[in-house]
């Protein structure tokens, strides 16, 4: 299949040079790849807004059953693009093919779960509906019947992200959530991958006609003007958006919200570095399995997933677990990230925490390609990192800081300074968690999602999960945006009386 470079509008395919147009980029070859990508006008960008504003009255009528239906053909369509769409994706991203592989199946299975929650509970979403009957006896005032269910909010920005093509962009979780709740979903493409975003559109095109579903139902934007992520946020019609990105996006486009008339809910996923508490038995008895399993899961996707471990709180004293991170790392080959302005900032902060005095370079792989980024471990004590923000901060890419604690003191101490975080984990012997209930009930209150003996990477798309956390990992400690709980993002209650 050919590009068009396009975006797709109320069922059409549009745009053209005149709003002026970009290139993907090659990250393994480092130079643009040759086809073009049309920024959509404003006017246009209006356009795509009425035909989801006005789909909206026909779509939330539409029954759980054909939503499902929709869902399911979503995920069969993306199926049918077979390997032209994993060899798009390999283009713009250089993620190898077995995790564009996996990551396809995971979004497909996203998109038939969601479909088999609406098919399980077809009277309200996940089965929330609520019915007290009336008592006509009750004194001093009889009581009336009600019903608690739950309405779509209406249409839905969504905005893909860099790191995961699939599962996080333009058929990722927040579409098939906001689809499933009943809402016209307008993706805001990102230019990170727009070929991907393309094929993945003309997927969902196949299934809204396959279903008869209305044309506006769906519409998938190509822009490289920061101006056009910010109309589609101050527009009227959208009634929520959907954000996984940097913490410094997602405030601009925050401060564009409050200045519409109308509040909406803005659910930013923005990033975490996943501190690991390392338990003493655990390190000592361990170490080397402690140290490899680290090091693994930091260079997953080159450190590029959000659930990427940055944060590795081991004892002092810990010499052959520090020393096997060192072999894993220095053994490490370099690899390339997503994006030119990514290996630029990832090079900026590994030079700034260079150059702190009391951190030391732990560990370093080898640099092949001047456009990679190879892996670092820095490492510091409790006091410098407490004393130092800076230390506290995501480095999106490969790179970790161990921090060396004394005692379980200083461990809290750490732990109480912390940010929101997505995840964390703790690593113990049975002889550890004897001793950790109050290191578990602190850190608790931190994160979204507290592992055991697991590291954080690989987040499970299932009714119990929850990706999100206190601020800033996200910017709503209530929802998650992953799992089928997603759906009741878009959803609000209504109470019927009698």
């Amino acid at each position: 299949m050919t590009l068009t470079g396009q975006s797709l509008v109320a069922g059409q395919w549009i745009g053209d040079s005149a709003n002026g147009e970009f290139n993907a980029f090659s990250p393994a070859r480092n130079e643009p790849l040759p086809t073009r990508f049309f920024n959509l006008s404003s006017a246009e960008l209006d356009n795509a807004i009425d035909a989801a504003h006005s789909a909206f009255v026909e779509y939330r009528k539409t029954s759980f059953a054909q939503r499902a239906d929709f869902l399911t053909s979503i995920a069969d369509h993306i199926l049918a693009l077979g390997d032209e769409l994993l060899e798009q994706t390999h283009q713009e991203t250089n993620l190898p093919m077995m995790r564009l592989q996996g990551e396809r199946m995971r979004t497909v299975n996203q998109l038939k779960a969601f479909a088999g929650a609406l098919r399980e509970n077809p009277e309200s979403p996940l089965g929330l509906k609520v019915v007290d009957e009336a008592d006509a006896t009750r004194a001093p005032l009889p009581k009336p019947h009600t019903e608690l269910n739950y309405l779509p909010l209406g249409p839905v920005a969504v905005f893909g992200a860099s790191n995961f093509p699939y599962a996080f962009s333009t058929l990722g979780g927040d579409t098939a959530a906001a689809l499933a709740a009943g809402c016209p979903v307008i993706v805001k493409n990102h230019t990170a991958h727009p070929g991907t975003g393309e094929l993945m559109a003309r997927a969902a095109l196949a299934a809204i006609k396959e279903c008869a579903m209305p044309l506006g139902v769906f519409a998938m934007v190509q822009s490289k003007s920061y101006d056009t992520s910010h109309q589609l946020v101050a527009a009227s019609a959208i009634k929520a958006v959907g954000f996984t990105g940097s913490f410094n996006v997602a405030c601009k486009l925050q401060e564009t919200i409050a200045k519409r008339d109308e509040p909406i809910p803005f659910y930013g996923e923005l990033g975490s570095i996943n501190p690991q508490v390392i338990m003493p038995n655990k390190a000592i008895q361990h170490g080397k399995e402690i140290a490899q399993s680290l090091c693994q899961s930091l260079l997953m996707g080159n450190g590029q997933f959000c659930t990427s471990p940055g944060l590795w709180l081991i004892p002092t004293g810990c010499d052959e677990l520090e020393a096997q991170i060192i072999n894993s790392i220095e053994s490490a080959p370099s690899d390339t990230l997503l994006t030119p302005g990514i290996v630029k900032t990832f090079k900026q902060q590994i030079t700034e925490r260079s150059e702190l005095c009391n951190v030391e370079l732990l560990g370093k792989g080898q640099l092949e390609q001047e456009f990679h980024a190879n892996a670092h471990v820095f490492a510091c004590n409790v006091d410098e990192y407490l004393a130092t923000p800076t230390l506290h901060e995501e480095v999106f890419g490969p790179a970790a800081l161990v921090v060396r604690y004394d005692s379980e003191q200083q461990l809290m101490a750490v732990i109480a300074q912390l940010q929101g975080q997505l995840t964390a984990s703790v690593h113990g012997t049975p002889e550890d968690f004897l001793k950790v209930e109050h290191i578990i009930e602190e850190l608790q209150y931190k994160v979204g999602r507290l592992i055991e003996n697991q590291m954080p990477t690989g987040v499970e798309v299932c009714g119990s999960m929850n990706h999100g956390g206190p601020f800033p990992s996200s910017t709503d400690v209530r929802s998650t945006s992953v799992g089928t709980n997603a759906m009741l993002r878009f959803v609000r209650p209504i109470c019927y009386q009698a």
